[in-house]
């Protein structure tokens, strides 16, 4: 079952098919157990690099943690 054409706009976005498996595999491992929170981050990283938010390696990067 698929919940968001996440891969609709990762095509929009440009985004080739080995850095959609790296971002799959990096927000896989935020949502091992929920597929459609999987999902959904993928299709909002994949639309805030197709809208210019962020770049591609940007939402390939490890996210830095804030210190307290």
């Amino acid at each position: 079952m698929s919940y968001f054409d996440y891969e609709g706009v990762a095509r929009e976005a440009r985004i080739p098919t080995e850095k959609l498996e790296e971002l799959r595999h990096l927000i896989r491992e935020e949502f091992p157990r929920d597929e459609m929170m999987y999902e959904l981050h993928l299709l909002r990283a994949c639309m805030a690099v197709r809208n210019g938010v962020v770049t591609l390696q940007q939402a390939l990067s490890p996210r830095q943690e804030s210190k307290a």
